[in-house]
């Protein structure tokens, strides 16, 4: 089973091996609404943890994606970008944004688990 991360921005990372396949959760699609619009990354990226990677429009809102941790961008979701709306129906499934090969798992120590997650969103 893949180890599965969230971040206090609501970004999910699921790991499998190195690579971790990043987006946002459920919770962050029901807040923005009918998503529009999404700006992917190149693959061959290298973002630093918390650098601003993508950006994921709405009919409310703009909000950028972070990198959960740090690494190197070796895949986007390209259906995605031609069907946005799919944010708002699998947000922590067919619509991830982009994969990452992991420079420095011990980021991920950083992060919560799903059940620290879900208190975390019960108390914003």
């Amino acid at each position: 089973m893949a180890l599965e991360r969230f971040t206090e921005d609501h970004e999910y990372i699921r790991v499998d091996g190195d690579i971790g396949t990043v987006g946002i959760t459920h919770h962050a699609q029901e807040q923005l609404g009918d998503v529009v619009f999404v700006e992917l990354p190149e693959a061959g990226r290298v973002v630093n943890q918390k650098d601003a990677v993508a950006v994921v429009e709405s009919v409310k809102a703009a909000s950028d994606v972070f990198a959960p941790v740090s690494g190197e961008v070796v895949e986007v979701n390209a259906e995605l970008a031609a069907n946005p709306a799919l944010v708002n129906e699998d947000a922590e499934g067919k619509a991830w944004f982009f994969k990452l090969r992991i420079t420095d798992k011990s980021q991920l120590d950083g992060l919560m688990d799903r059940a620290a997650y879900e208190e975390f969103v019960k108390q914003s």
